[in-house]
């Protein structure tokens, strides 16, 4: 029995097709190599086409297939993780309208903002447990005041992975955790929210039928069997967001555990029972992929943009002619806290963490006559770790206090530097496993296809391959106070600066 996963990432498609029986990787594929192409009109915009993504996984598919090892004959379910909140818009025929507004896409702040005002702030917390932000509700509202000729020819709406399940399939389904991510679902009503849907004037046609995550959310089509190399009629079992997905291959599935990723953006996940929210809407609370209305399952999530980003960008600017593992190599010899350097990750988007604030990444004293590329290289794990802790520290001022964090030894988490640096800005352990986006998603198949008697089950067979703990703590600690200092001595002089813009404060 065969399960096959699609991850939908932001700079790539990975697949793979997994043995149920072994719970172990038969053969995977990732395309591109090199990392997909972002198109940015304006500063703070970044659109990917869908298109491509549907290009991708027909390749990646062919290249798993080339690697031999399995018969696609064999394969039982499909299962897909996609990047979070990207909105995609199709017409009554299935035609793309746009290319669609990604997850760190800032266009859409202030319309979150003005809608968390006008909503009502303890009608939006409470209900939806979120700010309205930047999110997919947000960037639809966008699309609707500034193209109103593409809002005009909307059949239906969709996140990444509906879109690659629509092209599957020929259908178009959600889930409670898809419309929870994108803050259209009302945890109180367990539906649809009509305060997000009426302020905004959308039509309920616009959203598809709610399914369970762990279901059939359509059948493989003939005419895409033939293109694809796969049988007819295939279920696609399992859709969910990249970081649900993440935590659901950690088996982080109960109240107290948590997961954590370092690609493109950063993120810590953690598993509540509670209706809780931040008051400033700072980390954000989804439906897990368990979540039901008569056991509610929520992922607590904390996302830092600039996190595997600043390290792409680090590399092109000062390291072009190095792999990643030989940077990671060079920043090992330079010294904890990189004589001084400092260097803020937040550079990709309005970070929630800061309010929706868009401060650009930075690099604090640099000193020209000792700094180099080395010192850059550490600092800006250095600077990551440090997002991470700080972000935590908001966490655990609303409930989550982890003893422990599962991580896949992915991404930046390859590097025995960054790792332990995490570890010790946190000063939580780390527990690392073989995962990824793929394999989460092929054992989430096999759970909608009740090939599992559990959602446990599907991971009995995962071995921890490292366990990192905390170790020279006090010296980090003041590292991160260093730079947390930076930090909000950066944020105060925004403060600032938007007092005097708006006339709240000035001098004679």
């Amino acid at each position: 029995m065969l399960l096959l996963g699609i991850d939908i990432g932001t700079s790539s498609v990975k697949v793979c097709v997994v043995d149920a029986e072994s719970q172990s990787v038969i053969a995977s594929a990732q395309y591109p190599d090199e990392e997909s192409p972002i198109t940015s009109l304006q500063t703070g915009w970044a659109e990917q086409s869908p298109y491509m993504w549907w290009q991708q996984t027909q390749q990646a598919l062919a290249l798993c297939y080339k690697k031999g090892g399995y018969d696609p004959k064999n394969i039982l379910a499909i299962g897909i993780a996609y990047q979070m909140h990207g909105l995609v818009l199709v017409d009554k025929d299935h035609q793309i309208l746009r290319d669609s507004i990604i997850w760190c896409d800032s266009r859409a702040v202030e319309i979150g903002d003005k809608a968390f005002g006008d909503i009502g702030t303890e009608t939006c917390l409470s209900h939806m447990l979120n700010s309205p932000g930047n999110f997919t509700a947000s960037k639809l509202a966008w699309v609707k005041q500034n193209e109103p000729a593409v809002y005009a020819q909307i059949d239906k709406i969709m996140l990444p992975g509906d879109y690659i399940a629509m092209k599957l399939t020929g259908e178009i389904t959600t889930s409670a955790s898809a419309l929870s991510e994108g803050i259209f679902f009302d945890f109180r009503s367990n539906g649809l929210s009509k305060d997000i849907v009426d302020y905004f004037g959308f039509s309920d046609k616009l959203f598809p039928p709610v399914k369970p995550v762990f279901s059939p959310h359509g059948r493989v089509t003939a005419d895409v069997a033939s293109l694809l190399g796969l049988t007819a009629g295939i279920p696609v079992t399992y859709k969910a967001g990249d970081q649900p997905n993440n935590a659901l291959s950690l088996n982080v599935l109960k109240p107290g555990e948590v997961a954590a990723t370092a690609g493109t953006s950063g993120v810590i996940y953690g598993v509540s029972d509670q209706l809780a929210y931040d008051k400033q809407s700072r980390v954000n609370t989804f439906a897990h992929v368990n979540y039901t209305n008569e056991r509610k399952r929520l992922g607590v999530l904390l996302c830092i943009n600039g996190t595997g980003s600043l390290y792409r960008w680090v590399k092109n600017t000062f390291g072009a002619s190095l792999t990643y593992r030989q940077m990671n190599e060079l920043a090992e010899t330079a010294p904890m806290g990189s004589d001084g350097l400092r260097i803020l990750p937040f550079g990709n988007g309005a970070e929630r963490m800061l309010n929706n604030k868009q401060i650009g990444a930075q690099l604090h004293n640099i000193d020209l006559n000792l700094h180099t590329p080395t010192h850059i290289f550490r600092a800006a794990q250095e600077g990551i770790a440090c997002a991470f802790r700080y972000g935590l520290d908001i966490m655990r001022g609303n409930g989550i206090t982890p003893t422990v964090i599962r991580a896949g030894k992915t991404n930046m988490f390859l590097s025995a530097l960054f790792t332990q640096t995490f570890v010790n800005a946190t000063g939580v352990p780390v527990e690392l496993y073989n995962n990824d986006g793929s394999l989460g998603a092929a054992l989430g198949a096999g759970i909608g296809a009740g090939i599992f008697p559990s959602q446990a089950e599907a991971f009995s067979k995962a071995e921890r391959i490292g366990y990192i703990e905390p170790t020279n703590t006090e010296a980090f600690e003041a590292v991160y106070q260093d730079w947390k200092t930076i930090l909000e001595k950066h944020l105060e002089g925004l403060q600032d600066n938007k007092k005097q813009e708006t006339g709240q404060e000035f001098t004679k």
